[in-house]
């Protein structure tokens, strides 16, 4: 089945490619790979929330803000290659959760993230990951991630 299939077998639809907010590129198209920009969990434009995750932001709600941004990471690479099923191979996730100093839930919010790729494109879709607290994030959004995929 194709990843475009699987998207929609799932209820699931790629957004616009976000634009950016700063002096940068969505998507950078090197060899057979691409790597994204920091993605956030823009929805039509609009961050559904702003803060920490730990305090104004529940852990449960982040992990659906970084299925979101990757939703929004394979938008840019769909713009990039022209279509999400040549992805062949998810090849690594960065995910950047702003936090709260004692939260440590970071792998369970990128969870909402992997999750969804797994789900989209299978076994292709297993990735190496690493999931960052941090202080802050770009507009005070709660996550942010970066994807890497293979493509043919």
């Amino acid at each position: 089945m194709s990843a475009t299939d699987r998207l929609a077998e799932l209820g699931l639809v790629i957004p616009e490619v976000a634009k950016p907010v700063a002096s940068y590129l969505p998507a950078m198209v090197t060899g057979n790979l691409v790597f994204t920009a920091g993605q956030l969990p823009f929805i039509s434009g609009v961050l559904p929330a702003t803060g920490k995750v730990g305090s104004t932001v529940s852990a449960d709600a982040a992990h659906d803000y970084a299925r979101t941004a990757v939703l929004n990471a394979l938008a840019a690479i769909e713009t990039a290659i022209g279509s999400v099923d040549r992805i062949t191979r998810v090849v690594k996730l960065v995910v950047f959760v702003a936090s709260e100093p004692d939260f440590t839930g970071q792998p369970g919010v990128a969870n909402g993230a992997s999750d969804v790729l797994v789900e989209i494109f299978g076994e292709a879709g297993r990735h190496a990951r690493s999931a960052v607290g941090v202080a802050v994030l770009p507009l005070d959004a709660p996550v942010e991630l970066e994807l890497v995929v293979e493509f043919a």
